[in-house]
C-alpha cells in the first residue's frame, strides 16, 4: 500500500454525499485537492473544512454539463499543482420518469452529466496522469449500470453509457500504468437516492463513507491483484440479486 500524501486529485460532485467524504478522506491522507460542484457556498464549506488538514485546495463552482468545464479543471489544476495522479469521476444526476414521458432535455442532461462529463474528464486528464507513479481514474456507477430499473430509463442508459466507457478505457491505457475502476454501489444515503427512493428507510442504506473506504484502498493499492470494478450492496438486499 503507498502513501497518498502530497498526491494531487481531481474529484467532481465534491459538494455532497460520496464526493464530500471522498474530499474529507482525501484530505486526511494529505492530498491536494480539485474540488468540482455547482454549488460555490457548499464548495467554500468544504474547502474551509479540509484547509485545516494541511493541504491546497482549489474550488471549481462550475457545472460539468458544459463540455468546456472538463479541459479548464484540468488545466488549472496542473497550473496550481504542477501534477494529477488520481482524477474521482463522482458527480452523477437522476431522474425519476417513465421513459414514454421523458423529454429530450432531460436525457440528454443525465447523458451530459453521468456519461459525457467523466469522458471529458479522462481524456483531458490521461496526459498528465501518465506522467504520475500512482495514477488511477475511478467512476462511480451504479446498480442501474447493469440493471434496468423502471422509472430511472434515463439514469440507466447513461450508467450503462459510463460502464462500457470504464471497460474500454481501462484496456486502453493499461499500457500506461494507468489504473481505472469503477464502483457500482445500490442504495446510498446521498440526497441523490432519497430523491429517487424516498420510501427507503435511510437506516439501511450504505453510507457514503463506505464508499469512501474502497476508493482509498483502490487508491493506495500497487500489487498484482488487478481490480476493475466493485459492486456494492446493502445487506438488506439478497446476494447475487
Amino acid at each position: 500500500m503507498i502513501s497518498l500524501k502530497n498526491r494531487v486529485a481531481i474529484v467532481t460532485g465534491a459538494s455532497r454525499g460520496i464526493g464530500r467524504s471522498i474530499a474529507k478522506s482525501l484530505a486526511d491522507e494529505g492530498v491536494h485537492l480539485a474540488l468540482v460542484a455547482r454549488s460555490l457556498e457548499k464548495m467554500k464549506t468544504l474547502e474551509q473544512e479540509i484547509q485545516t488538514k494541511g493541504i491546497k485546495v482549489r474550488i471549481f463552482p462550475v457545472d460539468i454539463a458544459d463540455p468546456d468545464v472538463p479541459e479548464k479543471v484540468v488545466k488549472e489544476t496542473i497550473e496550481e499543482f504542477g501534477r494529477l495522479d488520481f482524477l474521482i469521476n463522482n458527480a452523477g444526476i437522476a431522474l425519476s420518469k417513465p421513459l414514454v414521458e421523458t423529454t429530450v432535455e432531460e436525457w440528454d442532461r443525465q447523458m451530459m452529466v453521468n456519461a459525457r462529463a467523466p469522458f471529458l474528464f479522462s481524456r483531458e486528464a490521461i496526459p498528465y496522469l501518465k506522467k504520475s507513479d500512482t495514477p488511477s481514474i475511478v467512476n462511480i456507477s451504479s446498480v442501474v449500470g447493469y440493471k434496468g430499473y423502471v422509472l430511472q430509463g434515463a439514469y440507466t442508459a447513461s450508467k450503462h453509457a459510463l460502464m462500457g466507457m470504464t471497460k474500454v478505457l481501462a484496456q486502453e491505457v493499461h499500457q500506461d500504468g494507468i489504473r481505472v475502476y469503477v464502483i457500482s454501489p445500490g442504495g446510498v444515503d446521498t440526497d441523490l437516492a432519497w430523491n429517487m427512493r424516498p420510501d427507503l428507510d435511510r437506516s439501511i442504506l450504505i453510507s457514503p463513507q463506505e464508499i469512501t473506504d474502497l476508493i482509498l484502498y483502490l487508491l493506495q493499492h500497487r500489487g498484482n491483484a488487478m481490480i476493475d470494478e466493485i459492486n456494492v450492496r446493502r445487506v438488506t438486499n439478497q446476494p447475487w440479486k
